[in-house]
């Protein structure tokens, strides 16, 4: 699936700091690249929910295997720039 909507790294940023902050309803200027998991009290189902909510914001799928890997807030932010050249870069192909 090809995504129309790219975004710049500073806007994927600003927004996965606002979905994790809302996700812990804790003040966006608490959270940082460089706040870890672990800072912010984000657990296992934590990340499962942010991840959702990244996914749908960004319209990228995220690899299942890749969520227990994040161990900071930058990671997210690195991997959704990733995903979101890959997917902006995949070729369209006619359905039939």
């Amino acid at each position: 699936m090809k995504n129309d909507a790219v975004f710049t790294p500073e806007t994927i940023e600003t927004r996965c700091i606002a979905i994790i902050a809302k996700s812990k309803l804790i003040p966006e200027e608490r959270v940082t690249r460089a706040s870890t998991f672990d800072e912010l009290e984000i657990d296992s189902l934590d990340k499962i929910n942010i991840s959702f909510e990244i996914e749908d914001t960004f319209n990228i799928q995220i690899p299942d295997d890749s969520i227990n890997s994040l161990k900071t807030v930058g990671d997210i932010v690195d991997g959704v720039i990733r995903l979101q050249h890959e997917t902006a870069s995949q070729p369209v192909t006619a359905k039939p």
